[in-house]
């Protein structure tokens, strides 16, 4: 079988290389094909570009989100506080899986710098700040250790910040009026803090929403009992066993206790992340079946200015299906140096937009300041796949009609 390959395979890497049609028309020809491989090339770059950029959105973003909220928040379905915290914090490290139970409690209080610079914000309490946060801080510290005053520290978002002008260091009141059960009327609590560290994810909605405190301060704001918390929140090792596990812990506990997937607290956003992965690729996918088609388009003039040749190959003795499997090899040959030019250039273009950031993105619509990009082997492999079955099937009408030429006549008029 190889041997019966060799002469087609030999044939086409001639015409390939030395893509020229008659003297009158060798230029053209020659700049015929590099069209047609430049076409398959720009195509295939352009899909591997968008496909790493949206899988590389899609990580980010969740990224963002699960620095937040982690994997799984388990908490009341009557939004009341969970009590017996310390019960379920240790029932819930022993869950399969699961990685760390970060207890949080979080109402919407009212941030107040003077007068004029007051705001609405949700007030989260944890033992720590979260780590994803801890990567993000842009100036201060990750620490909510009280000072000398013995307010305790709060770590703000720096659009947050901006917009109440406040700076490290500086001294803000926080108002609550959660309605207790005890009460007929919600009874405001004021408590003095201080500016202990800013952050920013670039996630506008959440940089100005969330600011966030140790668990005592909170539990004193807010008048929490000593183990009453507002859910935990779960990480786990892999987080494509978080519904599975989601619904396990439901069971364990039962009504009203209700755990909920970080995919199902912020479904959305993450609706509109699957939106982009899903439009982006098939827009761009057009491009590399235009340059495959170009293919037919490019064959079919070969086939004319390589028509004597075609005669005296079939004169010699080269069966049709010789022919066939000839033009079709070219095809497939012109496929596959467009796919790996392409495939090449998309890593060396995606390479440098992970180093140098060469595509700005917009902060307040993106929430990120530069496209991201996420390599993923299958992708290349897929798309060379395709991309040369596509040049392969855009051969066959070119393959078929120079299989089908008349040797003699063939001959006789050129």
């Amino acid at each position: 079988m190889l041997r019966r390959l060799y002469f087609e395979l030999f044939v086409a890497l001639r015409y390939l290389r030395g893509a020229q049609g008659r003297e009158e028309g060798r230029r053209f020809i020659r700049f015929v094909t590099y069209i047609a491989i430049g076409g398959v090339t720009v195509g295939v770059a352009a899909l591997l570009l968008a496909l790493s950029i949206v899988h590389g959105f899609s990580r980010e973003i969740e990224a963002k989100i699960t620095g937040f909220g982690a994997h799984i928040q388990v908490e009341n379905l009557r939004d009341a506080p969970l009590s017996d915290a310390s019960w379920m914090e240790a029932a819930l490290q022993h869950m399969p899986g699961v990685v760390s139970v970060r207890p949080v409690i979080q109402e919407f209080v009212l941030i107040r710098r003077s007068r004029r610079e007051v705001d609405g914000v949700a007030l989260w309490g944890s033992p720590r700040l979260p780590e994803y946060l801890q990567q993000h801080l842009v100036a201060g510290t990750a620490q909510f250790t009280p000072d000398s005053l013995g307010r305790p520290g709060l770590i703000v978002g720096r659009q947050l910040a901006e917009q109440l002008g406040l700076r490290v260091g500086d001294p803000v009141t926080l108002f609550s009026m959660r309605h207790l059960p005890s009460s007929a009327r919600p009874r405001v609590r004021v408590r003095q803090f201080y500016v202990a560290g800013l952050y920013e994810t670039l996630l506008a909605d959440f940089d100005r929403l969330y600011v966030f405190t140790s668990l005592d301060a909170a539990r004193t704001l807010l008048e929490y009992g000593p183990d009453e918390v507002t859910r935990f929140d779960l990480t786990l090792q892999n987080v494509q066993d978080a519904p599975h596990l989601a619904r396990q812990i439901e069971d364990h506990f039962g009504l009203p206790v209700i755990a909920r997937t970080i995919y199902e607290v912020f479904r959305n956003l993450f609706a509109w992340v699957r939106l982009q992965e899903s439009i982006i690729p098939l827009v761009i996918s057009i491009i590399v079946i235009v340059a495959a088609f170009n293919m037919l388009a490019t064959l079919l003039m070969v086939i004319l200015e390589k028509a004597r040749e075609i005669g005296i190959l079939a004169s010699m003795g080269a069966s049709r299906r010789r022919l066939q499997r000839l033009y079709l090899m070219l095809g497939l040959l012109t496929g596959l140096v467009g796919t790996a030019l392409g495939e090449l250039l998309a890593l060396s273009l995606a390479l440098l937009q992970q180093r140098f950031g060469l595509i700005p993105l917009p902060a307040e619509a993106y929430y990120m300041r530069t496209a991201p990009i996420a390599l993923q082997a299958v992708d290349f492999i897929l798309v060379a796949v395709v991309t040369v079955g596509l040049c392969g099937l855009a051969s066959l009408i070119p393959a078929r009609i120079a299989a089908r030429m008349h040797p003699i006549q063939v001959i006789r008029f050129h």
